[in-house]
């Protein structure tokens, strides 16, 4: 049996300025002290600002 794995983009999800202030204080959560995270996560948000009017 094999498994098969659908594609998964977090910027379907950020909807509103709720949902992206959760997902950057998750971020910061767990960032490992470097920023990466909060890094990609800034990414993120900028991304899905295209579709929705959060930013």
């Amino acid at each position: 049996m094999t498994e098969s794995f659908t594609k998964w983009d977090v910027t379907e999800h950020l909807r509103t300025q709720e949902d992206v202030r959760l997902y950057l204080e998750a971020c910061a959560e767990e960032d490992p002290s470097d920023g990466s995270l909060i890094c990609a996560a800034l990414n993120d948000i900028v991304r899905a600002g295209g579709e929705h009017d959060f930013l």
